[in-house]
């Protein structure tokens, strides 16, 4: 898979964090406010632990089913690993508001989200994806089927596939993010292995007898057993790092509430913003719209991307409102930014509320789509006018919530907040270029 620019760089966070200390002096306080903004603070750190509680609950049931699969590798085996995934993915979709503005979390995030990958770093690929790369020397390294890789022109002793192997010396080797070796993402590779239609119906199909050892496909099947153990493990360990971030005596707990609770209230705002529009309407939606693309979708191995499209809406409408409906379905909910704003202006508010249920709603029409067998890659295919149509309407849906959430910041009487930008929406001449 191609790897385009990513926005997990240090120069960005930089700039965040002096946007957010500029945000924070100028901030105001309509008068007469009921809600204290201390208290949304520690709602929306409440909610953020729980959604990474969820997250990894589900990440070690998931852990479960890749041992059951690597024990005893069946076509049964196989579909619970899978489905343990998927299932895992819809608490931590509902996190990633937390990525953008908590510099805790954007440090960490690219352990368990990165993408695109190439995945010719960890396994055998189709001839289709090429045999080499102007960009990245281990395009198609193939760990699982070498004992040694050469990293930076030196050699790397890969015999042994363990978790502090994966993060210490695999992930980004070369510093080339492309070369994503761990989270969710290589653990789906390992389960669906590449989708090799196009946009044409099917997501990957790697088969079960890829972990038989008795009746090895694709070869190193012990090996890439190894893998997938490790990087599965690895997940777990990495989520538990974030839960312990935190709870209340967590560091990124700690870095919201102890300091200017203005500061805090331009991060939570900067995180819905930033993940709307730049990383959800421009990186992740528009960018494979253009190109009709794909490979260009997030989930791209499972054809999973509808679902965790929708949940990263969902987890916008989670922040703002202060509700998360948990994995076991009791709630964390208490003083919002909802609040704050509404009573700063009522119908900003209300705008903002019902701006935040049409993207929703607009996630649900390409998830039906999507159920009724026409997965998200197909939908941005080339001459699909209707799937098209249906993506590019949760994209303006996306933009059009951004907007709303500008006149939230304005309404708080905040100094304008630097949103995560993208060149498929503010440049797309440069997508092509």
């Amino acid at each position: 898979m191609r790897a385009f620019p990513t926005t997990r760089h240090s120069t960005r966070l930089a700039a965040l964090a002096a946007t957010v200390a500029l945000t924070a002096a100028i901030f105001v306080l309509p008068a007469k406010a009921d809600t204290d903004p201390k208290a949304v603070l520690s709602t929306y750190a409440d909610i953020a632990l729980a959604g990474y509680e969820d997250a990894l609950t589900t990440a070690k049931a998931l852990d479960a089913a890749v041992d059951a699969l690597i024990a005893k590798p069946s076509a049964e085996t196989l579909a619970a690993a899978k489905d343990a995934w998927k299932a895992a993915r819809i608490p931590y979709q509902q996190t990633e508001a937390y990525r953008f503005g908590n510099a805790i979390v954007d440090d960490w995030e690219g352990r368990v989200n990165a993408w695109p990958l190439d995945e010719g770093l960890i396994d055998y690929v189709d001839k289709s994806y090429g045999t080499e790369s102007d960009e990245n020397t281990l395009y198609t390294a193939n760990v699982i089927a070498s004992k040694e890789i050469e990293i930076n022109g030196e050699k790397v002793d890969a015999t042994a596939i363990t978790p502090e192997f994966l993060s210490g010396t695999l992930q980004e080797a070369g510093d080339i993010e492309a070369n994503v070796a761990t989270g969710y993402h290589a653990i789906e590779f390992l389960l669906w292995g590449q989708d090799l239609n196009g946009t044409g119906p099917g997501a990957g199909n790697r088969p079960f007898t890829d972990y038989d050892t008795a009746n090895c496909t694709g070869g190193n099947c012990d090996r890439r057993g190894q893998y997938l153990a490790a990087a599965s493990d690895l997940l777990v360990s990495d989520l538990q790092e974030m839960v312990d971030n935190w709870k209340a005596d967590g560091a990124a707990r700690k870095a919201l509430t102890d300091g200017d609770p203005k500061a805090g209230i331009a991060t939570i705002l900067t995180g819905m913003g930033s993940l709307s529009y730049g990383e959800l309407a421009g990186e992740r939606m528009k960018l494979g719209l253009l190109l009709h693309d794909p490979e260009e979708e997030h989930d791209c191995f499972s054809d999973n991307t509808h679902i965790s499209h929708l949940y990263d809406a969902v987890g916008v409408r989670n922040v703002y409102t202060g509700s998360y409906t948990r994995v076991d379905g009791s709630k964390v909910e208490g003083p919002s930014i909802s609040a704050l704003v509404k009573e700063a202006d009522p119908a900003v508010d209300a705008e903002l509320v019902g701006k935040l249920d049409t993207t929703v709603g607009k996630m649900e029409a390409i998830e039906a789509r999507a159920e009724g067998g026409e997965a998200y890659d197909q939908q941005i295919g080339e001459g699909n006018a209707e799937g098209n149509a249906t993506v590019q309407a949760a994209i303006d849906a996306l933009v059009d919530q951004t907007k709303s959430i500008e006149r939230a910041v304005a309404a708080l009487k905040l100094d304008s907040i630097a949103f995560e930008g993208s060149d498929s929406l503010d440049a797309p001449d440069k997508v092509f270029q």
